[in-house]
């Protein structure tokens, strides 16, 4: 990439500052989370983050702005207590993230319904919460509502709501000022950003790495839906796949229209109602569709009928970087000491956790429970 070798290693060379002690490729949430975590754990830490394209696919500036436990794991114990333990920790990162980039990144937590339209999917939610509850030791918190208490808590609920699950543990936030937020506090406390620089090639040398020209002792691959490639250069089986989410925006509706964040919709800090939901397996291709636009907008007016009333002023969709079973990969390099992959979809809902207990796995200095939960997800539990 000698494209990314601009005045900013010209500069860094003649300070002789050319190694850092991490490089981090991509820059998005799960990128931003981690170097923010490494440099306020250890401030004297060289870290570098390599950023790609603006025309990349990026899902941090396209996800539906969830701090969300519901269902998260309700097949894979580790994951589930993950989900848990990083939605605990939101308050205090989030107070701490505003605190030093002066941004408000709009985080409430008051809960979150998960509404369902028929009795059979409330069953299965139950079925879901009742399985997390478990796998939690009943640390996850929840309630099944029939239609009259969906109703208590949501007024002008639709004919056809049958129900909701209640969890005070889930939150929202502004995911773009989440985004900027992070960023601003890594410039703030000295991490390097390069944009523009899609590492093509990653070098194995003697004590460290080689990103296209970057050098570092240690490597920590975020890119995304690109690790499986990168990964592949450094002994890791890192597999994902995009799975496409459409979402729409109304213009600005009464304040309190949505009193609860869920999956089908929110009400933004802005006013505006995000509404969507869709999963698409279509590869690359992250434009927004009539048909899928119009199934998600029945599907939220059938929740929330007044929302019909409300006109559409932009839709966009992105791409979730999806494992085989949807949880996260938290993977050490058995091949090369010093090379980590993290792969996950849900940057938003473990961006605490990611600042936390998973910088201080990669730093090897863990809480134990922690790096049992981290270790489970591993790629040992997929065929290569």
């Amino acid at each position: 990439m000698g494209t990314c070798k601009n005045e900013l290693l010209v500069n860094l060379v003649d300070q002789q500052l050319d190694h850092y002690d991490w490089i981090i490729v991509g820059g998005g949430l799960v990128g931003a989370s981690i170097a923010y975590g490494l440099i306020q754990k250890k401030p004297h830490l060289r870290i570098l983050v390599l950023d790609g394209e603006d025309t990349d696919h990026r899902a941090s500036v396209g996800n539906f702005g969830l701090i969300w436990v519901q269902g998260k794991g309700f097949d894979f114990p580790a994951y589930a207590k993950w989900s848990l333990k990083g939605a605990d920790l939101w308050p205090n990162f989030a107070n701490q993230l505003s605190q030093t980039s002066h941004i408000d990144i709009a985080y409430e937590r008051r809960g979150g319904l998960e509404f369902a339209l028929n009795q059979r999917h409330l069953k299965a939610l139950s079925e879901e919460m009742a399985a997390m509850s478990h796998h939690t030791q009943g640390d996850f918190q929840y309630t099944v509502l029939d239609r009259n208490a969906a109703l208590d808590m949501q007024p002008g609920l639709g004919e056809s709501v049958a129900g909701a699950i209640y969890s005070p543990q889930d939150g929202q936030v502004n995911p773009l000022y989440l985004l900027a937020a992070l960023h601003k506090a890594n410039q703030l406390l000295g991490v390097k950003y390069q944009p523009r620089c899609v590492v093509k090639r990653i070098e194995v040398l003697a004590q460290g790495f080689d990103a296209d020209g970057f050098v570092a002792k240690k490597i920590v691959l975020c890119a995304g839906l690109d690790n499986e490639r990168l990964g592949k250069q450094l002994g890791m089986h890192l597999p994902v796949n995009p799975v496409k989410g459409q979402m729409l925006i109304t213009q600005r509706a009464t304040p309190g229209t949505l009193k609860y964040a869920s999956p089908q919709m929110r009400q933004t800090g802005d006013g505006t109602i995000q509404i969507g939901g869709s999963h698409e397996h279509s590869g690359l291709d992250d434009r927004s569709s009539l048909d899928v636009m119009q199934t998600i907008a029945q599907e939220a007016v059938a929740v929330l009928p007044e929302l019909a009333q409300l006109q559409l002023v932009r839709s966009w969709g992105a791409l979730r970087v999806m494992s085989p079973d949807g949880a996260p990969i938290y993977q050490r390099s058995q091949n090369h000491k010093g090379a980590f992959g993290v792969c996950c979809h849900s940057g938003v809902t473990l961006a605490a956790a990611h600042a936390g207990p998973l910088s201080s796995w990669l730093l090897d200095d863990p809480n134990e429970d922690y790096k049992l939960l981290i270790e489970a997800m591993n790629n040992d539990r997929f065929t290569v």
